[in-house]
């Protein structure tokens, strides 16, 4: 396995450019399902998942060419098994997005369901019960799920909680059904609105994007199109932390600022200087940060994906930080990590008490998700001396070539291959 050391205690300075976004390339590339002929995606971001989502896509039948500007022409699926297999579905959760437009398109998928999660429990009961109201009949059996229907007919859904893939889910299978479809309590993130875009560039007519109520008119047929996808607001958020806890001085280019208010309010309550200009923003660490307190929520509230980054800012605040995870169970496995490198944090079920001002001393550490790579990868910039970073395929997953990037603008990190698992 490789891994990834870093000699901590440089500054970071310069120009960083933001890539697409992985979590609304691998929808999107499942929306390319409905397409009568290809669909080109620009600025995808060359990570793991997107490849993942693209042998799955390829065994349903697809022809897929390409990876910065990846086309996928989905017209050989007609004949294809419609399966999502296990082996894919264990490494990404995001593989059940195939099942909305295969049932939308072809009345029919079998995908495997995905279990547990690192993170917690992220059940697709929401999916299914979105798809039976449209009219879908649900069969599980040897670990599977199969959804099936003649035409898929609207209706009005109400998700009991806001569900990002359950949203994306049903509103692409609702995007080809008989009629309207109203789904009320719908997740309100970017990730969603680009979706939506992205199937009305393909001939569906869907309103209300980015509220919690969303209106999905059906029609017969949509076209192959050709989209440049958004830039990623999580990886932005990670690198403005690590200009903030370096005391560096980083400009982020393409950074989607009017989707980071959240992460930016944060930011400037610890004290950094965050400034949107003309090519992205601005991001000027402090000499000392302040505390602070949050709160992950669904969009436009503070997001779970950067709530491991932010506590190792947290860390090295003067003061007391209370994090409050709400999003998921599990997802404070990064706090034994960052306390064997000197933090100083009590977690009390879903609350993290954090104490600064953390002195961090380089280690061998453990990823355990995406999320905690990255921030064991901030953790490792600040630590005297060095830090190595084990399960690194972890950080594949979300963030392309993260240390090459990180090293242009002064970052002391290195991958090594065919490290110790």
């Amino acid at each position: 396995m490789d891994k990834i050391v870093i000699h901590g205690g440089a500054r970071l300075n310069g120009e960083l450019r933001v890539l697409g976004a992985k979590n609304a390339a691998l929808p999107l590339q499942c929306a390319a399902l409905l397409g009568d002929g290809p669909t080109t995606y620009r600025h995808v971001p060359r990570l793991s998942d997107v490849q993942t989502m693209s042998q799955l896509l390829v065994g349903l039948g697809c022809a897929v060419e390409g990876d910065r500007t990846l086309t996928i022409d989905p017209t050989g699926v007609q004949d294809g098994p419609k399966e999502a297999p296990y082996e894919l579905v264990k490494t990404m959760r995001a593989s059940v997005t195939v099942m909305g437009p295969l049932l939308g398109r072809h009345g029919f998928a079998r995908v495997s369901l995905p279990g547990g999660c690192a993170i917690g429990a992220r059940p697709i009961d929401q999916h299914l019960r979105g798809f039976e109201a449209l009219g879908a009949k649900i069969r599980m059996s040897h670990g599977y799920v199969e959804v099936k229907a003649k035409r898929l007919k609207g209706a009005r859904i109400n998700f009991d909680m806001a569900t990002v893939g359950g949203t994306q889910n049903v509103m692409m299978a609702a995007a080809m059904a008989k009629g309207t479809t109203v789904l009320e309590n719908a997740a309100r993130e970017p990730e969603v609105q680009e979706l939506a875009i992205v199937l009305g560039k393909m001939g569906a007519k869907i309103a209300g994007a980015g509220s919690p109520t969303i209106e999905i008119e059906g029609v017969d047929a949509l076209q192959g199109i050709d989209h440049a996808i958004l830039p990623d607001r999580i990886e932005a958020g990670t690198f403005a932390i690590a200009a903030a806890i370096t005391g560096g001085d980083l400009l982020l280019l393409d950074a989607p600022s009017s989707h980071m208010h959240a992460v930016i309010a944060k930011l400037e309550e610890a004290g950094v200087r965050c400034r949107v200009e003309p090519e992205g923003l601005r991001v000027i660490g402090p000499d000392e940060l302040a505390p602070i307190d949050l709160v992950t929520r669904p969009h436009p509230g503070f997001p779970t994906d950067m709530q491991a980054q932010m506590m190792v800012l947290a860390t090295l605040a003067r003061g007391q930080s209370v994090i409050t995870e709400t999003i998921f169970e599990n997802r404070f496995m990064h706090v034994p990590e960052l306390c064997r490198l000197g933090a100083d944090i009590h977690v009390n079920g879903n609350v993290a008490v954090i104490r600064g001002k953390a002195r961090y001393t380089g280690s061998i550490v453990m990823a355990t998700d995406l999320r905690a790579s990255a921030c064991l990868v901030l953790a490792g910039l600040v630590a005297e001396g060095k830090t190595e970073i084990r399960r690194v395929y972890h950080l594949d997953r979300g963030y392309e070539t993260i240390e090459k990037r990180l090293r242009k603008v002064g970052a002391k990190i290195r991958r090594y291959h065919g490290a110790p698992s």
